[in-house]
């Protein structure tokens, strides 16, 4: 946990499932999740790693998941009552299939 200048412990604890290797530039890997959950002051973030194509979930779900903020790996919103939790099911079902096909 870290501190925050008014002395305030900030802690976004993540909770993960499956696997994925991250490989970086300078060639070095790690091991870390490929569907991972965090809630912050501003909401929830649902990580989605491994697709390959960065806008893929932007332009497939982004519309239709309702009030959330979709990048290339990251579906963000402030409450579930926000979004269009079926499409968000189906966007995370994609990324743990399209993970499952490398295999």
């Amino acid at each position: 946990m870290k501190r925050q200048s008014k002395n305030q412990t900030v802690s976004n604890p993540n909770i993960g499932y499956g696997f994925y290797t991250i490989k970086y530039a300078d060639g070095t890997i790690r091991e870390f999740y490929q569907i991972g959950l965090s809630a912050n002051k501003t909401g929830i973030s649902v990580y989605i790693l491994g697709i390959k194509d960065k806008t893929y979930l932007a332009q497939t779900f982004g519309k239709k998941l309702g009030k959330a903020s979709v990048t290339g790996y990251c579906i963000r919103f402030k409450t579930i009552k926000d979004i269009n939790i079926d499409i968000l099911q189906a966007a995370i079902r994609y990324g743990v299939e399209t993970q499952n096909e490398k295999r």
